[in-house]
């Protein structure tokens, strides 16, 4: 009976992992799992062998501290993988840690898929080469990426942005109800990011947007989107500010929303989808922006600026980033309807851009990828 061994090192991909299982399972019935995961992916059957959590982190600053558990915890799924020998390994996202296990691995007989191809045709593209040799195959979601990943000889498959899968139209009009929010008040969005060094960054910066906003846009209503762990942490930064965490409450704060203040990533691809114009802000690490900077190699931070013909989202990232630019920023697109009108002409691009092939949903068509890939001798 077929085993494949997943491994999930965020809370995306949790989502991107269950998805897949389940998508899996429909096309192979009597299919096994067996790695590490988070709750979605253990409602889909997985057993995980430690907390997902432990492989949460991102930027040298958050990793340092924690490498010793990072190594112990790679020796520990090494040995696991072994241990079993799946028919794959399929790792999810999380590069830094899931692609020192392919590599510790494939060079054993292990076959390797990785869905979500690592962003080096951003920065350092020289890593091209280190991938090449730790899978056998990666799922891409972005279109443009199979050619720059086959040029160095990977086999490397589009199958759509997952963030178009499982989302449903949300209802502005029920939302404010429940809410007690004014028809015609100017909802803000907010999403400060997930992470727990993220949020120490953008709350105190975010905050400060928020209230020059207050005595600068009459009657906006912050609204911010938050994981439910966090949700206390936000209410408490930031007083009197609606904190939604359930993801129907999340779909509804959006459709209700006049625009967003967006933590640059994905997040800023999900309020795109839901047609909200929006300014991306990010500052990190001064440590790591300090490395990232020097090697970056494209133009722009939001991958809606990436995808779509002309760039349209503004971009304020490290020490562009301050209460009183991101305020100026949000206070343009809610007055300025021709800003907003810009943005929306790119959304419809982006979504055109990120369907997967043949019409299936992302989820499907990575599972047909993987399955096709145990085909291969």
């Amino acid at each position: 009976m077929t085993l494949l061994y997943l491994v999930a090192g965020e809370a995306s991909g949790d989502v991107l992992g269950a998805r897949l299982m389940a998508a899996l399972a429909a096309r192979r019935p009597g299919l096994r799992f067996a790695g590490v995961g988070g709750p979605r992916m253990q409602a889909q059957g997985l057993v995980s062998l430690f907390p997902m959590q432990e492989l949460s982190l991102m930027g040298l600053a958050e990793v340092l501290p924690a490498l010793w558990r990072v190594r112990a915890r790679l020796r520990e799924t090494e040995a696991d993988v072994l241990a079993r020998r799946p028919d794959a390994l399929v790792t999810i996202d999380a590069p830094s840690f899931t692609l020192r296990l392919a590599a510790r691995l494939r060079p054993k007989g292990v076959r390797v898929i990785h869905y979500v191809a690592p962003q080096v045709w951003a920065w350092r593209p020289g890593r091209v080469r280190k991938i090449a040799a730790r899978v056998d195959r990666l799922l891409c979601l972005l279109p443009f990426e199979p050619g720059f990943f086959a040029a160095a000889g990977i086999d490397a498959r589009f199958v759509g942005h997952p963030i178009l899968e499982g989302a449903s139209p949300g209802d502005g009009m029920a939302f404010r109800a429940t809410a007690g929010i004014a028809p015609d008040a100017p909802v803000l969005a907010v999403m400060p990011g997930s992470r727990s060094g993220e949020l120490a960054r953008h709350l105190p910066l975010f905050g400060e947007a928020l209230a020059r906003l207050s005595g600068e846009v009459p009657g906006v209503v912050p609204v911010a989107l938050a994981l439910p762990e966090h949700e206390a942490r936000i209410a408490t930064a930031w007083p009197g500010t609606r904190v939604v965490s359930a993801d129907a409450d999340k779909r509804d704060a959006l459709a209700a929303a006049a625009a967003a203040l967006v933590k640059s990533g994905t997040s800023s691809l999900e309020v795109a989808l839901a047609g909200v114009p929006q300014v991306v802000a990010y500052r990190g690490n001064p440590l790591t922006a300090a490395i990232v900077r020097r090697l970056v190699r494209v133009r722009h931070a939001s991958l809606v600026n990436l995808l779509a013909s002309e760039p349209a989202v503004p971009e304020l990232l490290q020490e562009q980033a301050t209460g009183a630019s991101l305020a100026a920023a949000v206070g343009t697109l809610l007055s300025d309807p021709r800003a907003a009108e810009r943005q929306h002409a790119a959304f419809a691009e982006v979504r055109a851009a990120l369907a997967a092939p043949g019409g299936v949903l992302p989820s499907e068509a990575a599972a047909e990828a993987v399955l096709e890939a145990l085909q291969k001798p």
